[in-house]
């Protein structure tokens, strides 16, 4: 059974359908999505990669300079870097629900168009037109849905961390 789960033709004429049902708008969601996710890997691997070393090595530059400016300074350049990226895939995961309304808009226009042409007369033709022209909707919601639970934990993270440091410096700067 395994074996006919990873057949590579199988995959890619499944691929070629979905796009197909879906129309030109399908690519440009993938385009979208594609980059969204790109923002949210760059994000998940600056959490467990850089971030742990980059705080250590700012927290212990908060430690031993005595200027406060340069500790707001280095504060500043965590909490920049913490907040990247953030409004970006906000927009992206807003966009995709956008753009599969655009496809249904177009796929309905399509529907009608072949209405026109051939008339009321045959109920398949326009729901099978009816059911490609909201795919697109679908789609883009469910790109939408399945980034926003990636962004809704990271940006919980990170409001968390920023926290923890804003706490960190107070008290820092209490003690000189």
């Amino acid at each position: 059974m395994l074996p006919e789960l990873l057949r590579v033709d199988d995959w890619l004429f499944a691929l070629g359908q979905f796009f197909q049902t879906g129309g030109w708008v399908l690519y440009l969601i993938l385009a979208v999505s594609f980059l969204m996710f790109v923002l949210i890997l760059e994000r998940l691997l600056y959490r467990f990669f850089s971030y742990p070393g980059r705080k250590l090595q700012i927290l212990s530059a908060l430690n031993a300079e005595p200027l406060a400016v340069k500790k707001l300074s280095l504060f500043c350049e965590l909490d920049l870097a913490l907040k990247d990226q953030f409004a970006l895939i906000k927009n992206l995961i807003t966009l995709c629900p956008l753009i599969g309304l655009l496809g249904t808009v177009t796929g309905m226009i399509q529907v009608f168009d072949s209405l026109a042409l051939y008339g009321t007369g045959n109920p398949r033709l326009m729901a099978a037109g009816v059911a490609s022209a909201t795919f697109p909707t679908m789609t883009g919601m469910a790109v939408a849905v399945a980034g926003l639970l990636f962004h809704n934990r990271l940006s919980r993270w990170s409001d968390g961390e920023r926290q923890k440091l804003r706490l960190m410096l107070s008290q820092n700067q209490g003690v000189q």
